[in-house]
């Protein structure tokens, strides 16, 4: 079983991301495997790469860890909604901050190429959507799906990349619900 990296980036204790980030934990433990589940809310970190990366801020201690826990992990689990056709606030200022080069990406001199330097990771995403799945990818061409995979994780040599979504979660009702967090248990019992 691998050792799995649990990343929840909605902000609201309360919401289905909640219960889906402890669904995939749970299924995790229950299989007898390693996992660690990060709520970003609870972190203490300033979320904007003020200097850009002419000039990186000290990291805090809860990115220090957070980018310990990363490397020691062999797969990641993003979970979060899609606000904007994107991602939390919340969630990007935590890339922006984690994944800086030297621990993520190296540039290479004088080249259009970089190194990966997370690779031999996996990762899955699991957004919530209130627009119909359909409606996402034909229409905003599933760009919060592909900026994290091909632009964030697979930039940083993480692959495979899967992703999972629900929605409409706003004309969801309790039993949708509760069918999507056993899924997500399921994916976690699987290490998936």
């Amino acid at each position: 079983m691998k050792k799995v990296l649990i990343i929840n980036g909605h902000p609201d204790k309360t919401s289905l991301c909640f219960a889906l980030a402890e669904s995939y934990k749970r299924g995790v433990d229950l299989a007898g495997g390693q996992s660690k589940l990060i709520h970003l809310i609870d972190l203490n970190f300033n979320p904007i790469l003020t200097n850009g990366y002419k000039e990186v801020s000290e990291l805090e201690p809860d990115l220090v860890q957070t980018q310990k826990d990363i490397i020691e992990a062999e797969h990641l689990v993003f979970v979060y909604p899609n606000w904007w056709s994107t991602y939390p606030a919340l969630l990007k200022g935590f890339i922006d901050r984690v994944f800086l080069p030297g621990f993520s990406f190296r540039y290479r001199k004088d080249s259009p190429f970089w190194e990966k330097l997370l690779k031999g990771k996996s990762a899955r995403l699991i957004v919530t959507l209130d627009t119909p799945a359909w409606y996402y990818w034909l229409f905003n061409k599933n760009t919060g799906h592909n900026s994290m995979k091909i632009g964030i994780l697979e930039f940083s040599g993480i692959a495979p990349v899967r992703i999972t979504t629900f929605a409409p979660v706003k004309t969801s009702n309790l039993e949708k619900r509760k069918k999507w967090i056993k899924e997500v248990e399921e994916l976690g019992k699987n290490g998936d």
